[in-house]
Parts: structure tokens; sequence; C-alpha cells
């Protein structure tokens, strides 16, 4: 917290030490009758000024990326994303370019819908907050090897993900939610929830999440196809290849004409339902393997 400024006593007031501003007003609004009017008339001037100070909304600052990160996002604005959804990168880039375009303009439009007056995503005192819907927030560069770390915090119920270049996905929850058609909820954030069931980093190796309402910290490194993840400081996921989603479920290739993930591809904030918030999103780029 900021310490507040000493204030030299004026006279009739038997104070010197420096208070918060709510004190300041009330001592100042006291001020004894006999007082001359133009001193008064300052003395009210300032106690209505902290008045307004001490009821004005605090707003956060940015905090500074680590040495070598970039901040994906500025703690003001949208400024570098774009919107986006479950749609095969490869696919997209070979689109017509004015059809590409149409594409994420749409996906884009659906980022500030309104829903009870609110765009689907905002910017809240310097927080990146999403409503559960609306087009998935998606950087407008494409990125190769990184290392990837960020703080998200969750509603009751939410569940969402980060898509690493297009590619579902490092998978966010409520670890607390009943699971009738056995999702694996109660293994907690942080396993690639599309790979294949029963493989290694589908899901985390331990139960890593902190209670829902309360930050957690995220990092993720991506070389080659391969994806590391650690949720508030544990490992969770060791060297872990990921499967190419899109290939898998397209029932037109066998196995063995399935590709690995893309060499390149956006970061996504998946929208699935329940409200998320992030911040200090910051991104390392790493040579590339």
């Amino acid at each position: 917290m900021r310490r507040a400024r000493s204030f030299g006593a004026a006279p009739g007031f038997g104070f010197a030490d420096a208070v918060g501003p709510s004190q300041m007003v009330v001592l100042l609004s006291s001020a004894p009758d006999t007082m001359s009017f133009p001193r008064r008339r300052l003395v009210l001037l300032a106690s209505l000024l902290l008045s307004i100070v001490a009821s004005s909304p605090a707003t956060a600052s940015p905090a500074a990326p680590p040495p070598g990160f970039v901040a994906l996002f500025n703690g003001r604005d949208l400024s570098g994303w774009r919107g986006g959804t479950t749609y095969d990168h490869r696919q997209l880039l070979e689109l017509p370019a004015a059809e590409r375009a149409a594409l994420i303009a749409d996906w884009t439009r659906s980022l500030t819908e309104l829903k009870d007056g609110k765009p689907h995503w905002r910017v809240e005192a310097g927080e990146l907050v999403n409503d559960g819907v609306g087009g998935f927030a998606t950087t407008e560069r494409d990125y190769g090897d990184f290392e990837l770390s960020l703080e998200f915090k969750l509603a009751p119920g939410a569940d969402s993900g980060v898509y690493l270049r297009g590619v579902p996905q490092v998978q966010i929850w409520d670890s607390t939610m009943p699971d009738p058609k056995g999702h694996g909820y109660a293994f907690g954030s942080g396993g690639l929830w599309n790979n294949t069931k029963g493989t290694p980093g589908r899901d985390p190796k331990v139960r890593a999440d902190r209670p829902i309402g309360e930050w957690n910290a995220l990092r993720i490194t991506m070389v080659g196809t391969r994806v590391s993840v650690w949720l508030n400081g544990q490992q969770v996921v060791e060297n872990v290849v990921l499967e190419n989603y899109y290939d898998k479920v397209n029932k037109a290739l066998t196995p063995e004409q399935r590709r690995p993930v893309p060499a390149r591809g956006p970061i996504q904030l998946q929208t699935h339902g329940g409200a998320t918030t992030w911040r200090n999103i910051f991104l390392r780029e790493l040579p590339s393997s």
C-alpha cells in the first residue's frame, strides 16, 4: 500500500502526522468557527478533493513481464487479440484471404457481444474477464516454440482451457464439479484433455488447483510437439506430445495419415461455460527446435 503524504498542520488543528483520505475529510470539514473565511474556503476545497480521491475506485497497474517475456494482454483493452473458435489453423490459413478475413471478423465480433449489458470479453481493473460465452480470445500473432505464463481465476462450474498453436488444449476447470459422465474433473486442471484417454499427460499428475475464486498460476512450455505444464508451482504434465485433435477426429484419415500439430499457431483462451478471469499473460519465444 502506498503511504500517505504528511500534511503540515494548519492553525487551529491539533495534528501533524499523516492520515488516510477519509480521516482527512472528517478533520478538514470540522474546522473551528474562528478560522478566517479565505482559510475556511481553502479547507473546504481540500476536503472536497480528498473525498473524491477517497471514493475513486482503484485501478490495478499491469505487472511488468519477467525478463525476456512480452505481455500478451496490456491490462487496458483487447489490443493484440482477435476472436476464434475450435478450428484447424492449417485449414484457416488455406482459405482464400477474403473468406479467412470474414470468418475472423465474425469470431471477433462475438467477443464484444453483450450479455446482461456487458461484453462477453471485457477489461475490469486491469484483468481480462469472460462470462463463459462468446468466441475464444485468440492472439493475432502465431507462435512456434514458447514459454507461456498466466494467472486465471474461475467461477463455480467454469470450464475453460488454453489452446496451443490453435490446438486444444491445456484443460482448466472447476475440479469440484459433479462428474456423472466421467470427464475427470477431480483430477484437476492442467492436463492435455484432448489427448487419447489413458495416455500420460491426458490427466494431470497431481491435483494442484486452488479453491474456486482464488488465483491460479499456470506455466506452459511447448517445444516442437512436446508440452510441459506447471500449475501453482507443481508440474502436472511432463514433456508430452500434444496430439493433433483436428486430424484425430477426421474420419477420412487413418492413424498413419495424421499429422503432428502445426509448427506455428495462436494462443487461445477458451470459453466453454462459467466465468473466467485472466491476468499477467506473458510469453517468451524459444529458439526453434
